[in-house]
């Protein structure tokens, strides 16, 4: 059985309900335009995909699997795609020593909404099936 790992937001709806939107208004107003944007772009190239705030940040899930979100710093935000590192692009860093990978932003003005397209294609495409993963791995550590 599918568990439900967030809903979606219809534009329309009331953002006082609407919890990535609160994650967003606890920002700076800098901050707060760049995840407007990537938020914007997320939602379109992904519309079947769920969304909630997931350990403390915005993420999107194809079928249970994190696929992307974003987490803002002090200073800029970083736009995480959990099967990054496979779209071969060295404009995202790899993070952690699984597969994931992220762009950094500082300003809204670096981001260049042709490539997150591209990236966000990529993303829905190759999803990383993390959550057999994760539980292949749990159990090899259980058995060693």
């Amino acid at each position: 059985m599918k568990k439900n790992f967030g809903s979606k937001r219809a534009a329309d709806e009331p953002q006082g309900d609407d919890p990535i939107a609160a994650y967003s208004r606890a920002l700076t107003t800098e901050l707060r335009a760049i995840c407007g944007q990537l938020r914007e772009l997320i939602t379109a190239a992904l519309p079947e995909a769920a969304s909630k705030v997931w350990h403390g940040s915005p993420v999107w899930f194809v079928d249970d699997n994190p696929v992307v979100g974003y987490s803002a710093t002090t200073q800029a935000v970083n736009l995480l795609f959990w099967n990054g590192q496979a779209f071969g692009d060295p404009a995202l860093q790899h993070v952690g020593k699984y597969r994931a990978a992220q762009a950094v932003f500082a300003d809204a003005a670096q981001i260049e909404p042709k490539v997150i397209r591209l990236w966000l294609k990529k993303a829905k495409s190759d999803v990383f099936d993390s959550k057999g993963f994760f539980k292949k791995l749990r159990a090899r550590r259980r058995k060693a």
